[in-house]
């Protein structure tokens, strides 16, 4: 019985009046193809022919009248003559099922009915296999429910339905026993289950069909032999299991029965099949609303939701795991086992099988490609540029492949509206597949020459636009070496990002060795070797237990990601962050991302290897640096620009843009997590290795706790006393770095795209993101010109820098000393306070008295945790610099999500504090010129703090009256007067102090070459940002927007308002306002002015005024609290006051931002260079990822299906909108200091460059600031 009949006799028995809608598309092929039908519940395979089917969809109103009960008998009769002419069509031609956009809905059992809502009932089987809507799993296990808006939402929808449904239950009921499911080998119906009974299957299958005839010529051009053998395992493959093996024996011998029917006239069945369409096309025209608004349709790429996302992340990384360790059969069944659930089938995207299909291609399988396709079709997806790109590679491989092949993928790439420029710019290539994908296509097209995309378009803001079409008078900077000096440099530089760590010796080192240091160094020499060769066979022991497991349906595991290196670099990462953990422990989610990400880094390097681009990365940078290096041509084209035109001058070969897939977070942090447990459960020492008066006992070096941090729970990893007090003894010479976390020493890779540049090899993003928060890359690949910001980054990063070593010995020789709070060096744990020890259970404590002595304890072990942190991040800092003293070095930068930059490594940069921007100087030297010298004295007075309010004029005449005291400081630091340990920024002024000394003893300061950075620092930059957007004259000049005769301070303007309000007060008899006589100063309110613009609320600004007045040593602690709520009460009043338009568009935005947030909508903004920005803050969801250490509790605040978070997105836009103001005009600055041949960096709003050039940046600063506030 043909599905036209049981649609009618359906209607019949439920007394229903029409039918809306019911398509059959016929169409001819060469060979019969088997099709299934079902009657009463088993599955009977038949030889027949496919219908291709579109849209199924039925929807009736019950009749009320007799008059309407005949004119459904007359249909139903009307479809009997219909069923006849498609009986007798069906004997004539083979028709070809193709689905498109299906998606299945479970058929009742036993006569109960089912609804497509919350009431649906199944068993646990389906529950497993058929998740409900809205559901998403990570790794199989985790299941977040729909949430309340998106309920709200539908609920109307829901209902709407809900008599529809009921009506389609009694319908199914009638007609289970006689419903029919065709079914065509290859193809979505043959994975249906026998209880399967609903369809809704959407239009538009025109090009599906093009691809089954594509997958069918393919599978042509192999022999017949291996297309027989090919077909048969296909067609195993795409058939789902069913619960009973005998169905399967039974199923399968049935298949191989389909018989072969021959094709009649096609001209004249054409003419038979038309008569038909005409009468469906009659009844389709009655299709109401609600099917259409109702239907579900296969999910595409770019439509699916954040979870959806990690998932198909997570498949995607696994298979590509899979393929890199060997394991190609691990892959090839994983991916079935997934095609052939629906439940999991709907996370796959186009871009999972086209990993497998670029494995085939390798081999040159081309039925292997076939059958991709067909499974590609059978998931409702459309083969895209990548899965013609294996398609066409594999023919290039296949030396007797058929032109008529080619011709014909070819030709379906160019119905689906690709062309093949398409596929050589925008695939990734890998090794020689660029050769062979251009093999294929020669095969037809013998003259055909790739034409490939040289990214003309320049500009996009017209801020940038002169930057961009005038360069004659442009003098861009030239480095201070010659190219085989910089190719020279390359070669180091990638030698290190290939090793991925890199050991350097520790300024302590210096410190004598004593018998004591040099027994625990040999100790721990000696435990280290036995914790390697333990590891090693643990983690080997691991693989085989992981390699047995889950072979049978080949669920995700994290066997592939422990295959990707060698044993012995997974055991070198544990012992290296066993060297690197705190005395006080590390949280386990900290922990194990870290190693996790590890492993990542070295994974992706060694992909680039296996892919051939580091040959090709060299060629491309040795004649790159043809642009950078100062005896060679001048060149008026940027970095980027010069770079782009290397590679396509050089584009056969791999291509060096993206290519890997980067894991998803959770996968990271099992894997972590994984490597912990190993490490917790085989790391063992003896209990007696420093007393040998305890019992020999092997104890663990690593414990699993839980400690709190507020009132959250959390896994921690902390080391055993033992081993932290042999760390501590020994005071070992060496540190082990990533990479990544030391300077360049070579110029960075210019940043062409979102996913390249900066680094040689580590992965690097363009923007920084919280960890799995995919939406900013999304919008970024979405722009079409960032080229501003890139170039804008280039620029920061081609700037080379040096040590100042002689600062750097002083700063070294006091912190192996006893280090100098004052002067900001760290002491070392030796200065730390005990820890006091008391017996909570002696009876002569009292209850207070051991209250009192647990807060003692528990102050005394914060004070030494965070003496650790600071000591130990002050000794990597000038561990790095020691080891850069006599290098040159370049920072690579990237940003964050608001567009603020930052250079890449974390430790040292000249982002960092005083000390570390002390001893940063350029590489490239100037000279001072006629007005120079006097710019590096007011730089002076300007790190003292003092003469804020004095003109420039007045600042050179004071630094002139100190002359003395300059000079003093530059000759006997340590010894002198030491005049510079009062300033504001010690350590910069002593480096200043010392290149003016050197500048005036110089027989012509003018002649003088100066590598020192001044600085041009903005006045309160946000307050500058909102005075200028609500046209704020008052506020104008009070940050020095508007001209004046000196130099306003905002800071000691608020301070001075503060202090008339205290005074008033302290008459009326204010006590706190009466103890705060004197104390109130520029540095106490300087802080909270400064971050009221960006957001801090009066309890951030009570924290930071409390800070600035217990560094007072005169102020009596006991009022601390009470004088921090009553000033930061005062220093708002007070910039209410000042600024009445700032609070106003203050206002404006958090109030545009709720409501933007309400709506559903999370903030985006463009800045005016075309930088697109996104609010990442939704509503929190729980995500547990289970190990077996323990449950770790992720809280995802990023996920896009979430609502967005109103409270943090109203109270965080007007900062961010600040911030990416702020972003915009450094970067314009930066890009015309660069056309003008300046040396430009910044932090953030301060602006460096040399001496003899800061007028010229001033100039540039000044205009580009007034064009980005005009757009």
């Amino acid at each position: 019985m043909s599905l036209l009949r049981v649609c009618a006799f359906a209607k019949l028995l439920s007394r229903r009046s029409l039918i809306e809608k019911c398509a059959v598309r016929v169409s001819f092929a060469d060979c019969c193809q088997p099709c299934a039908s079902v009657r009463g519940g088993a599955v009977r395979w038949i030889s027949g022919t496919s219908l291709q089917l579109q849209n199924i969809n039925v929807s009736s109103r019950i009749p009320k009248t007799d008059e309407a009960k005949k004119r459904a008998l007359e249909q139903f009769q009307l479809l009997d003559v219909l069923e006849a002419r498609i009986q007798q069509l069906q004997c004539d031609v083979v028709l070809d099922v193709q689905h498109a956009k299906v998606q299945f809905m479970k058929a009742p059992s036993h006569g109960r009915g089912t609804s497509s809502g919350k009431g649906h009932r199944s068993t646990p089987q389906e529950k497993t296999d058929m998740p409900k809507s809205g559901q998403t799993g990570d790794k199989g296990s985790f299941k977040s429910q729909p949430r309340r808006w998106i309920e709200k939402l539908t609920q109307e929808k829901k209902n709407k339905l809900k008599k529809q449904q009921r009506l389609q239950q009694k319908m199914q009921i009638c007609v289970k026993e006689k419903l029919p499911t065709t079914s065509s080998k290859g193809t979505k119906s043959s994975l249906m289950s026998t209880g399967t009974t609903h369809k809704t299957i959407s239009t538009g299958v025109k090009k599906s069909r093009g691809h089954s005839k594509l997958s069918d010529e393919i599978r042509a051009a192999v022999s017949s032999t291996a297309t027989t053998a090919t077909a048969t395992a296909m067609a195993g493959a795409a058939t789902v299991p069913q619960k009973a093996s005998k169905k399967k024996r039974k199923d399968s011998k049935i298949q191989k029965e389909g018989t072969e029917l021959t094709g009649t006239d096609p001209q004249g069945t054409a003419e038979e099949l038309a008569e038909v369409e005409e009468l469906e096309k009659r009844l389709n025209q009655q299709v109401s609303h609600w099917t259409l608004s109702s239907k579900p349709e296969r999910m595409q790429e770019g439509s699916v939701g954040n979870a959806c996302q990690d998932i198909s992340l997570s498949i995607c990384s696994y298979l590509e795991a899979c393929i890199f360790a060997g394991d190609i059969e691990r892959a090839h069944h994983f991916l079935l086992s997934q095609h052939r659930v629906m439940s999991r089938r709907k996370h796959l995207n186009t871009g999972v099988y086209n990993i497998m299909m670029r494995v085939w291609a390798k081999k040159g399988t081309l039925n292997q490609i076939g059958r991709m396709f067909i499974l590609l079709e059978e998931a409702g997806l459309k083969p895209n540029l990548g899965s013609y790109f294996a398609a066409l590679e594999c023919m290039g491989r296949n030396p007797n492949c058929s032109p008529k092949v080619v011709s014909r993928c070819l030709s379906q790439m160019e119905e689906d509206g690709l062309s093949v420029d398409d596929l050589f710019n925008q695939c990734v290539f890998r090794q020689d597949e660029r050769d062979m994908l251009l093999k294929a296509i020669r095969i037809v097209k013998p003259e055909y020459q790739p034409s490939l995309n040289m990214h003309t378009s320049q500009f996009s803001s017209l801020l940038v636009q002169d930057f961009y079409t005038e360069r004659a008078d442009h003098t861009y900077p030239k480095l201070d070496f010659t190219q085989e000096d910089l190719q020279e440099r390359f070669k180091r530089q990638l030698s290190v990002e290939q090793a991925c760590t890199i050991t350097i010796d520790s300024v302590e080192a210096a410190k004598p060795v004593t018998e004591n240091m040099a027994k625990m160094r040999e100790l721990l020499a000696e435990q280290r070797i036995q914790w390697q060769k333990i590891l090693l066979q643990a983690l080997r022991e691991s693989k085989m237990i992981l390699a047995k497991s889950n072979t049978r349906d080949y669920r995700l595991n994290l066997y592939p990601y422990l295959c990707l290196l060698e044993d012995k670099e997974y055991v070198d990462i544990m012992i290296q962050s066993v060297a690197n953990l705190p005395p006080s422990g590390e949280s386990l989610k900290i922990l194990a991302r870290d190693l996790g990400n590890r492993v990542f880094t070295k994974y992706c390097v060694r992909q680039k290897h296996q892919n051939q681009t580091v040959e090709k990365l060299g060629s491309i940078y040795n004649a790159y640096t043809d642009l950078l290096a100062k005896d060679t041509k001048e060149y008026d084209v940027l970095p980027r620009e010069q770079w782009w035109k290397l590679e396509m001058e050089q584009s056969s070969g791999p291509t060096l843009q993206g290519g890997e897939t980067s894991w998803p977070y959770i996968v990271t942090l099992e894997l972590g997590t994984y490597m912990v447990d190993m490490m917790v459960k085989n790391l063992k020492i003896n209990s007696d290795i420093l007393n040998p008066a305890y019992d020999r006992k092997l104890i663990p070096i690593l414990y699993h706790m839980y400690t709190f941090r507020s009132t959250r729970q959390i896994g921690f990893i902390k080391p055993h006393p033992i081993l932290t007090q042999m760390q501590q003894e020994a005071m070992e010479t060496k540190l082990t770095f990533d990479s990544y976390v030391m300077p360049m020493l070579c110029p960075p890779v210019p940043w062409t795209s979102v996913k390249f540049g900066a680094y040689l090899l580590t992965p690097t993003k363009l923007m920084r993101t919280v960890d799995g928060a995919t939406q900013h890359e999304e919008l970024l690949e979405k722009c079409q010109n960032l080229h501003a910001i890139y170039d804008s980054l280039n620029q920061l990063g081609n700037c080379a820098w040096k040590i100042n070593k002689p600062l750097l010995d002083i700063i070294i020789s006091i912190f192996n000393d006893r280090g100098s709070d004052k002067l900001d060096i760290p002491p070392p744990l030796s200065e730390a306070p005990k820890i006091p020890h008391f017996n909570p259970q002696d009876p002569t404590y009292t209850a207070s008295e051991k209250a009192h002595m647990k807060r003692q304890v528990i102050n005394a072990k914060k004070k030494c945790s965070e003496m650790h942190s600071l000591r130990m991040d002050a000794l990597y800092k000038l561990s790095i610099a020691n080891h850069m003293r006599d290098e040159i070095f370049w920072f690579p930068h990237n940003m964050d999500f608001r567009g603020r930059t930052y250079p890449c490594p974390p430790y040292f940069n000249h982002l960092g504090s005083d000390v570390t921007r002390a001893i940063l100087m350029f590489a490239e030297g100037k000279l001072l010129g006629p007005k120079g010298l006097d710019w590096l004295k007011i730089h002076l007075v300007n790190l003292t703090g003092l003469k804020k309010r004095s003109s420039l004029q007045g600042r050179l005449e004071y630094a002139n009256t100190i002359m003395e005291d300059i000079l003093d400081s530059a000759d006997n630091p340590l010894n002198g007067r030491k005049w510079w340990m009062n300033a504001d920024e010690p350590w910069q002024a002593l480096a200043c102090c010392m290149e003016i000394a050197n500048a005036v003893r110089s027989p012509d300061p003018t002649q003088f070459i100066s590598y020192f950075p001044v600085h041009q620092d903005g006045s309160c930059n946000g307050l500058q940002h909102y005075a200028a957007l609500g046209r704020d004259v008052i506020g104008a000049t009070s940050v020095n927007l508007m001209p004046c005769d000196v130099p306003q301070d905002v800071y000691s303007g608020v301070a001075q308002q503060v202090e008339e309000l205290r005074a008033r007060d302290a008459e009326s008899g204010l006590k706190i306002a009466q103890v705060l006589e004197g104390f109130i100063s520029r540095k106490v309110v300087k802080q909270t002015v400064m971050t009221v613009v960006y957001g801090v609320t009066r309890y951030g600004g009570r924290l930071q005024i409390e800070k600035r007045l217990k560094e007072i040593d005169e102020f009596p602690k006991e009022f601390v609290w009470d004088a921090s709520h009553y000033l930061v009460r005062q220093v708002f009043n007070a910039l209410k006051e000042m600024f009445t338009g700032t609070r106003e568009i203050q206002d404006w935005l958090t109030e545009s931002a709720r409501l933007i947030s309400k709506s559903g909508h999370t903030v985006e903004w463009v800045t005016p260079l075309g930088l697109p920005i996104i609010q990442p803050y939704h509503r929190t969801r729980n995500q547990v990822l289970k190990s077996t250490m323990q449950h770790i509790n992720l809280k995802i605040s990023h996920d896009t299906k979430e609502r967005p978070d109103t409270v943090k997105q109203k109270n965080a836009f007007p900062p961010n909108f600040i911030h990416s103001l702020d972003s915009t005009h450094m970067m314009l600055t930066s890009l015309y200091c660069y056309s003008s041949g300046l040396t430009f960096v910044s932090v953030h709003d301060c602006f460096w460059t040399h001496a003899l050039t800061v007028d010229t940046m001033n100039k540039a600063a000044g205009s580009t600031s007034r064009q980005s506030l005009m757009c």
